[in-house]
């Protein structure tokens, strides 16, 4: 107990779930090939970027390995002659972003370690599955009660969960499912409180959950095992599939979907709300409901992998929560998935989008009510209903439940319980949110700055801003000058141009001034004001003393001068 008190892990903690995106930026010539420059970014954080290249041979090697999941995917065809050329590069750039593209935009997809370890080889090894087995091995050497019987490859989703046949030693016809997990990026808690919590997982004994056999943890992540079934979970049930299949191969495009009746769907919607219920109330994070999760046995439905929140694992539906800042509690997170899930069995198959505003008529009306509080964006913004306002809701009101029995969590328990759902899962998730929202501002903002009506307004406040300063220009010269040609005037004693000239400058029409900036080419000079018939001024328009001494010329009136006196300077007579 003491190696758990005082180890505390270093490793960082990548969330699988965050969305990667990328961008074909260049395709360059490498001796006999071309490869293609791809920037690739996790999330919205521009310093979480990176620089990829791949040749299209590896373009047709990820498109082999997605052959399993039946999609049909558009991958640009192969070109034996002429597939150096310059148009044809571009062209099948713009292909195989479009191939990204489309391959990123399907949730399931998006998520799977073939993709991850095409866009991402650093923090996606190849031998996860391995590294699990050791540490089961290394656990099964102090506990030889069980043993291996097969590995199961890739059967769930989640990147970094193992899953192992095993069987009890004494009971070799038992067979029991291990699933374990390295530890997620919503691990808060203390390894030595993980471990308590873990062991105890296996006395909660509820109707609707399925019971765990026993579980355990190290400092590297933790394991849960359960009596295997055979049949699957609620997914398989829908896609009509073997869980021993790849996950991919089963539930990306399945050949034919079981879609579910409406006392079906009343009768298992209520269990599984009863089941999140009895979670809240005893202060058990989970928010990991997804179909993938519930074991359908007989006509009853049981939550699996209730140990997910103590790990510090990611939910399944995060990439659609973040999007949504209302949804930022476990409580909140179960209705939302709860949605899901309704919608999965109304339908046939999973929603790949966080929200939906149009449901077909052809829903019955209490399913289509319930679906529109969880499912639509107006109440993703404005709230979504509680376990209880469901339990309540006329769709599974009525149906008859088992009763739970009872149970109580330790008080020891309770408090790193509760940091784990308050410190791991809520304050990471609302920190994302947040980011995400002032994201978005900025992006609108920026989109809106370089709209073509908003360049056009700019541009047209520009010019009307240029015309302004030039008119105002054009007036101050031309004050200045008339002031200045006054004052000269006066003070040469030559007459103001007021007394001689025959007009004004207020008695002059003035032309308008030409949108040109003074100065440049094709500007021209201030317009004159000198009398009819008087000289034409000099070319250069001046202002200041050179104004006032053109404006004194152009002004000048012989008439206004005035007769000399002659004197007589001849010498006096003798």
């Amino acid at each position: 107990m003491s190696l758990f008190e005082k180890r505390k892990s270093s490793k960082v903690l990548l969330d699988d779930t965050t969305p990667l995106q990328c961008m074909i930026e260049a395709a360059q010539n490498v001796e006999t090939h071309i490869d293609y420059v791809i920037k690739v970014q996790r999330g919205i954080a521009p310093e979480k970027t990176w620089q990829i290249n791949r040749r299209y041979s590896d373009f047709v090697t990820l498109h082999e390995l997605l052959k399993i999941t039946n999609l049909e995917l558009p991958l640009p065809p192969k070109k034996v002659f002429g597939n150096m050329d310059r148009e044809f590069i571009a062209e099948r750039q713009q292909s195989l972003q479009q191939y990204l593209n489309l391959i990123l935009s399907h949730h399931l997809l998006a998520t799977s370690i073939i993709i991850k370890r095409f866009l991402d080889p650093t923090n996606y090894p190849t031998n996860l599955q391995e590294v699990a087995l050791q540490h089961v091995s290394m656990f099964f050497r102090s506990e030889p009660y069980w043993e291996v019987v097969e590995p199961f490859r890739d059967i769930g989703w989640r990147i970094r969960k193992s899953y192992f046949l095993i069987r009890p030693k004494d009971q070799p016809k038992v067979r029991q499912i291990l699933a374990w997990s390295d530890f997620g990026p919503d691990k808060v808690m203390e390894d030595k409180d993980i471990l308590q919590a873990m062991k105890v997982l296996p006395t909660i004994q509820h109707p609707y959950i399925y019971p765990v056999t026993f579980a355990s943890a190290n400092e590297t992540g933790g394991f849960a095992i359960r009596t295997y079934h055979a049949t699957g979970t609620l997914r398989d049930f829908i896609c009509k599939s073997k869980p021993k299949h790849h996950y991919l191969r089963k539930y990306c495009h399945p050949k034919s979907y079981t879609a579910f009746n409406l006392m079906n769907i009343k009768t298992y919607g209520r269990q599984i709300l009863e089941a999140l219920k009895f979670l809240q109330e005893k202060g058990i994070p989970y928010g990991h409901l997804h179909t993938g999760n519930v074991i359908l046995e007989g006509n009853t439905c049981r939550l699996v992998d209730i140990e997910n929140s103590v790990l510090g694992l990611p939910c399944y539906y995060r990439d659609f929560i973040v999007q949504h800042k209302k949804i930022n509690t476990t409580e909140a997170i179960d209705v939302y998935s709860f949605g899901h899930v309704i919608f999965e069995m109304v339908f046939g198959m999973p929603l790949n989008k966080h929200f939906k505003d149009d449901f077909p008529h052809t829903v019955p009306p209490p399913i289509k009510s319930v679906l529109e509080s969880i499912l639509t964006s107006e109440s993703c913004k404005s709230g979504l209903p509680t376990v209880d306002d469901l339990i309540a809701d006329p769709l599974f009101s009525d149906v008859s439940v088992a009763t739970a029995p009872q149970f109580r969590l330790s008080s020891k328990l309770k408090e790193p319980l509760k940091m784990a759902k308050e410190i791991g899962v809520e304050k990471r998730l609302k920190a994302d949110q947040k980011q995400l929202s002032s994201w978005r501002r900025a992006s609108k903002a920026h989109a809106h700055h370089n709209s073509e009506e908003e360049k056009k307004k700019r541009k047209k406040a520009s010019a009307k801003k240029r015309l302004s300063e030039q008119q105002l220009s054009v007036t101050e010269g031309e004050t200045n000058g008339a002031t200045n040609s006054s004052t000269n005037g006066t003070a040469s004693g030559v007459s103001s141009p007021s007394s001689t000239a025959p007009s004004s400058p207020s008695s002059v029409p003035q032309p308008p001034p030409l949108p040109v900036a003074p100065g440049s080419p094709g500007a021209l000079p201030p317009p004159s004001l000198s009398a009819p018939g008087s000289p034409p001024p000099p070319e250069p328009a001046a202002t200041g003393e050179r104004g006032a001494l053109l404006s004194s010329i152009q002004s000048f009136s012989k008439g206004a001068l005035k007769k000399a006196v002659t004197k007589d300077c001849s010498a006096p007579k003798l």
